[in-house]
């Protein structure tokens, strides 16, 4: 094995890796560099978001400036070692690391919450009712969701069947194919099953944007819904982040609702589920009482989450066709007349998977559906050929300026559609432009980063003399929160705005949408972690829908360039996406997929 400090030198390994690590051999039986350089890389695949380090597959740990034989030792005797240290245990057992039967090392906390999550989802996969005869079930289809087309099948339908069916579903689609639509009238249907009984019902999404986004969909589906308006009054609008549902105790990781203490609800529906990490996903699922519903919505095509995990991911078996068992095949016929071809021995799991195809959003001469389709297939040929053809008004392709001429193309181009936060106008006006337009980047540092394209748009835009002064508060200044303030009621990914307040005397505070409704002024002193927002990461975009998209592509590839990221900067836009870079870059992210390491996706489709 090669010198672990030279790879901490290479940046490979973080500091904290290498002392983790050595503080694994120094409480150890039978210290090792093979148990060093095994807890330093699971401390470093954690970082990356893989949930463990897979001692036999080590395409994503490749170090750089090394032959894979030189740094790894052979897989068998590598996990013989580790369990003769003392430190590593077998699945069960409380030790810090722990390796399972297919040689995967985990952090014990790691392996605990994907346990906990597996046990949580495979439960409710196992309790399923025979609703398919259910004369109230039925009829509570057709009125929600008309007679409709027998030979056409509705599958918003069969995800409503599925919910009743199970205790567990998963609605995944790409945007505009009626997820929330979808959970409107699940709920209704859930709510006339019950008979005139309260459903306790949450709707959670992981940042406080996109909770708010839920809330404003959820209103407007159920005014659509056809259904009594004693049920549309059982049916819920609020909507919190997963955090602010959970209740976090304060300076604690830990939440007031667990498994010991659960949260008072009959169902939780989470929305943006691609979002949510390993971590925050298996604490949810600890804290539903052992009857309640869960229902993921999501884009099992999107990025995961940024931090450890790619929970929806897995449970889709990473996009991998299931078809449904020929018992629910059976059962959907019973019940809505559709005629879909079942599997003799499918999986559990899928069952409780239902895919939306029809996109009510984009018409079928769309370019941006077009765009990410073909970019999810990994075919970039098509896909840049669309983006550079101009036979799509809602596409746009320009080549990526050197980096020394991005302020002045940024400036040449325009950026009229940020003016709107410098306008003499009540916040509440201010806020409505908020989703009007965004730039995105690929990545977070280097010229074409988010760091560096906010700065060239501030020193734009005081050249224009729109921003006045030189401080780092002035009017208009658009932020967004990288830090979760329980007290505060502020969290990662919530935007605000600077802007004079007429109760504080015309003095600048951040305005910010409160949960209760309307806006809420805070001193900029008193904010968390934040920065500046004319510029997001694609990353950080996750969650939110502009209008209109710039995406700016850095002028060389990545490992962050990937398929996932690309169909999730392209799918941010309504209307209009435009697209900076070059060909051989573009060509290189949508021929690589994001991988991350993990054993969920093996414990709930193989071990059911």
């Amino acid at each position: 094995m090669i010198e672990l400090d030279s790879l901490q030198q290479s940046g490979f390994f973080s500091p904290l890796d290498l002392h983790f690590g050595r503080f694994m051999a120094k409480i150890s039986k039978t210290p090792s560099q093979e148990l060093v350089l095994a807890a330093a890389l699971v401390s470093r695949g954690t970082r990356e978001g893989h949930i463990c380090f897979d001692l036999s597959s080590q395409e994503s740990f490749e170090a750089p400036g090394t032959e894979e034989n030189e740094f790894f030792p052979e897989p068998g005797k590598w996990g013989k070692k580790l369990r003769q240290s003392g430190v590593v245990g077998k699945p069960g057992e409380h030790r810090p690391l722990i390796l399972d039967s297919r040689g995967r090392l985990y952090l014990f906390r790691y392996w605990e919450y994907q346990e906990e999550l597996a046990r949580g989802i495979k439960s409710r996969i196992a309790d399923e009712k025979d609703v398919s005869q259910s004369r109230v079930l039925q009829e509570g289809l057709k009125k929600i969701f008309g007679a409709g087309n027998d030979r056409e099948v509705n599958w918003q339908k069969v995800a409503a069947f599925a919910s009743a069916r199970r205790r567990f579903c998963v609605i995944t689609g790409g945007p505009g194919t009626g997820k929330t639509t979808t959970v409107a009238k699940i709920l209704a249907l859930l709510a006339q099953q019950g008979r005139g009984q309260g459903l306790r019902a949450a709707l959670v999404s992981p940042t406080g944007k996109g909770a708010a986004r839920l809330e404003e969909a959820m209103k407007k589906a159920k005014e659509d819904l056809a259904c009594e308006k004693s049920v549309k009054a059982l049916i819920p609008e609020q909507a919190s982040t997963i955090h602010r549902l959970l209740g976090p105790e304060r300076n604690s990781p830990y939440f007031r609702f667990n498994a010991d203490h659960p949260l008072p609800v009959d169902m939780v529906v989470v929305d943006e589920a691609s979002m949510v990490d390993l971590a925050l996903m298996s604490k949810l699922v600890q804290a539903l009482p052992p009857p309640a519903r869960l229902i993921l919505l999501g884009d099992k095509d999107q990025l995961s989450s940024v931090e450890a995990g790619a929970v929806l991911g897995d449970i889709c078996d990473t996009g991998q066709p299931h078809p449904f068992s020929k018992t629910f095949s059976m059962d959907i016929e019973k019940a809505m007349g559709y005629k879909i071809q079942g599997a003799e021995s499918a999986p559990r799991m899928s069952d409780s998977i239902v895919l939306l195809t029809r996109s009510y959003r984009f018409g079928e001469d769309s370019g941006i559906a077009s765009a990410s389709r073909w970019v999810n297939e990994g075919d970039a040929a098509r896909a840049l050929d669309l983006l550079q053809q101009a036979r799509h008004r809602d596409l746009q392709w320009r080549a990526l300026p050197p980096a020394k001429s991005l302020p002045r193309a940024l400036k040449d181009r325009g950026l009229e559609e940020l003016h709107y936060v410098f306008q003499e106008r009540d916040p509440e006006e201010i806020f409505q432009y908020l989703d009007r337009f965004r730039i995105l980047c690929a990545l977070r540092e280097g010229p074409f980063g988010v760091r560096s394209v906010n700065l060239m748009v501030e020193n734009l835009f005081r050249e224009q003399k729109l921003i006045r002064g030189d401080g780092k508060w002035y009017r208009g200044r658009p932020v967004l929160i990288t830090q979760n303030d329980y007290n505060l009621r502020l969290y990662n990914g919530d935007m605000g705005i600077a802007l004079p307040h007429r109760g504080a005397g015309g003095a600048l505070r951040v305005f910010f949408p409160a949960p209760e409704g309307g806006l809420r002024a805070l001193h900029p002193v008193r904010l968390p972690e934040h920065e500046t927002v004319y510029a997001l990461t694609v990353h950080k975009s996750q969650g939110s829908e502009f209008d209109r998209i710039l995406l700016i592509l850095p002028d060389r590839d990545s490992p962050v360039l990937t398929k996932e990221l690309l169909y999730t900067g392209i799918t941010r836009a309504r209307e209009k996406v435009e697209v900076w870079g070059h060909e051989s870059v573009f060509r290189e992210a949508v021929s690589r997929r994001t991988t991350r390491v993990s054993g969920l996706r093996d414990a709930l489709w193989e071990d059911t």
